[in-house]
């Protein structure tokens, strides 16, 4: 995935303290090494992928069964009481399997939208969770200011109050951002939507952001028809309009789904740089219909991949969401070429790097970071597949990687997680899952 999109045979790296430094054949590698893994024959190797939306919260309501043949605001409205009862054990726990689940799937860096604080919530539960992980992420200090009562979709009692909101912004920002090459932890604002916060949370938000180096903006665009029926009649503009109005399109913005974004918005992006999160299958679930992502690229938007809240998805593996980019792409634009296995490993790398403001990530070169992953093809679901092994690992059925380092760190070692005890992991998921529903604990 570098500039050349090159692919090595017999290929090779050598990293050094978590960044790589040379990456060519295995014959032109440096000889020696603390630790030495041989894959030939049997391996391909790419960059992390990169995860650029997600709720992991979500992870704890996956399934409901009264939510699961709704739209996306019949959807919310439904789910809306039930998260009214988290926690910040439940944050922590729900972001440590979403994480989990993720790495298996070869994610090495995710983004997490974060909006609803009932109870003892906080963004700092996720944050102390993803570094027990080890992996790199982008935290999004989510929001919602307007309630039912002032014409938005979430309950009163789940809003904050805007000068609440810009105070734990403020200190999430000073706590933990790193704008540092290679950093783990950086820090977004991101209001959730349209329909559940003010313009003038937008507007301060977005200078907020914008006096600290790297900290980038986020929210929820165009998702589906009343979503942007909600713009039209509340605004009294397109989705696009509303957020160039408040300031956010540039290269510091990205936007999750734009399901329904008019052509002018999408060349407006391309020429401002902003960014979009392709979430595919979350689109599917609630049936909100179907990004114009072939659209978007030919322009020369920035797009790429979210697995999305796994309430909507109902699972957070990247490689599912790559593949799903892809076949959805041939069926919307009833083109078997319209989008590529390698497009879509493409969305998934370099796109989302781009999308997520980094350059560090994202491509296998000297100088990038040691975000590594290995697939073994040498399994019953690539048999008969070998003449191209790259496409085959979007067009057969991946369901997890052999192996995964993080910044150097072994995090996925023969497709199982080093990093946390699974077992037990999903024991407390489940627990915790369950108390949620019963109301708290």
């Amino acid at each position: 995935m570098n500039a050349k999109r090159e692919e090595i045979r017999d290929g090779a790296l050598f990293a050094r303290d978590g960044v790589i430094e040379h990456l060519g054949t295995t014959e032109a590698l440096p000889k020696e090494a603390d630790e030495v893994l041989d894959l030939r024959g049997r391996h391909v190797v790419l960059p992390g992928l990169i995860n650029t939306h997600h709720h992991f919260y979500q992870t704890l309501t996956r399934a409901v069964r009264e939510a699961q043949d709704c739209e996306l605001f019949r959807w919310l409205e439904t789910l809306y009481p039930i998260w009214a009862n988290l926690t910040a054990e439940m944050v922590y726990v729900s972001a440590k399997m979403a994480a989990a689940e993720l790495m298996l799937s070869g994610c090495t860096t995710s983004s997490d939208h974060l909006y609803l604080f009932p109870n003892d919530c906080s963004v700092d539960a996720e944050i102390a969770a993803l570094k027990e992980m080890g992996m790199r992420f982008h935290a999004c200090r989510g929001s919602m200011s307007v309630g039912v009562s002032r014409g938005g979709l979430p309950p009163d009692a789940l809003v904050e109050r805007e000068d609440a909101i810009l105070k734990d912004s403020l200190r999430l920002i000073e706590a933990y951002h790193d704008n540092n090459r290679y950093a783990m932890t950086r820090v977004a604002l991101a209001p959730c939507s349209p329909f559940s916060v003010s313009q003038n949370l937008m507007r301060e938000s977005a200078a907020m952001a914008r006096s600290y180096p790297g900290v980038r903006l986020h929210t929820h665009l165009a998702e589906n028809w009343m979503d942007l029926s909600y713009s039209r009649e509340k605004f009294k503009m397109t989705p696009g309009e509303y957020a160039e109005s408040l300031g956010w399109i540039g290269g510091d913005v990205w936007h999750a789904h734009c399901v329904h974004l008019d052509d002018e918005t999408i060349q407006r992006f391309a020429k401002t740089g902003t960014g979009i999160a392709h979430c595919p299958s979350s689109n599917m679930r609630l049936g909100s219909g179907i990004a114009s992502v072939q659209k978007m690229l030919r322009a020369g938007v920035n797009v790429g991949l979210g697995v999305d809240g796994a309430a909507s998805n109902d699972a957070s593996n990247l490689l599912h969401e790559a593949r799903a980019a892809c076949l959805l792409a041939r069926v919307s634009g009833r083109d078997a070429a319209a989008m590529g296995a390698r497009d879509a490993l493409e969305l998934a790398t370099i796109g989302g790097a781009k999308v997520l403001g980094r350059d560090d990530i994202g491509h296998l070169a000297s100088g990038m970071a040691a975000d590594i992953i290995a697939v073994n093809i040498d399994r019953p679901s690539f048999a008969g597949a070998q003449a191209d092994p790259v496409a085959a690992l979007i067009l057969c059925e991946t369901n997890r990687v052999d192996y995964s380092f993080i910044q150097g760190r072994k995090v996925v070692d023969q497709g199982h997680l080093t990093v946390a005890d699974l077992t037990s992991l999903t024991e407390k998921t489940n627990r915790l899952a369950a108390q949620l529903y019963q109301g708290g604990p």
